[in-house]
């Protein structure tokens, strides 16, 4: 399987974010993970200003932000649509470990899971 895009996952993908992997998520949704070398601070800026909502930080330590994004049906998804940021440098963390092999940077400091509504599934907000 190919990178993910915006168009096919119907997000915003953060500039310059590398394609990690991807895991089924249950009800035919996936998680998509992605890594980049920009502070949390950053990509939380980012995708508040291209989701034009604010979302939730739901932990401090690491810090994690989740943006929902469409109304979430439990009869037909697995997880809410959304996205979710998290700092993977709390700690004195080096990073999220970059899972291909020789692949650069070898840690990224933050990672975007984003989570599209299953195919034929309405995600209207």
């Amino acid at each position: 399987m190919g990178a993910p895009t915006s168009a096919t996952l119907g997000f915003p993908i953060y500039p310059a974010a590398q394609f990690l992997t991807s895991y089924e998520a249950g009800r035919g949704q996936r998680f998509y993970i992605f890594g980049t070398t920009a502070p949390y601070v950053d990509v939380v800026t980012y995708y508040k200003t291209e989701l034009r909502e604010g979302g939730d930080t739901v932990f401090k330590e690491p810090a994690t932000h989740m943006f929902n994004v469409g109304r979430f049906r439990q009869e037909t998804m697995a997880f809410p649509p959304g996205v979710t940021v998290k700092d993977w440098t709390w700690g004195g963390s080096q990073g999220y470990p970059n899972p291909k092999l020789g692949g650069q940077p070898a840690r990224f400091p933050t990672t975007i899971m984003l989570v599209p509504a299953p195919p034929n599934a309405p995600a209207a907000r």
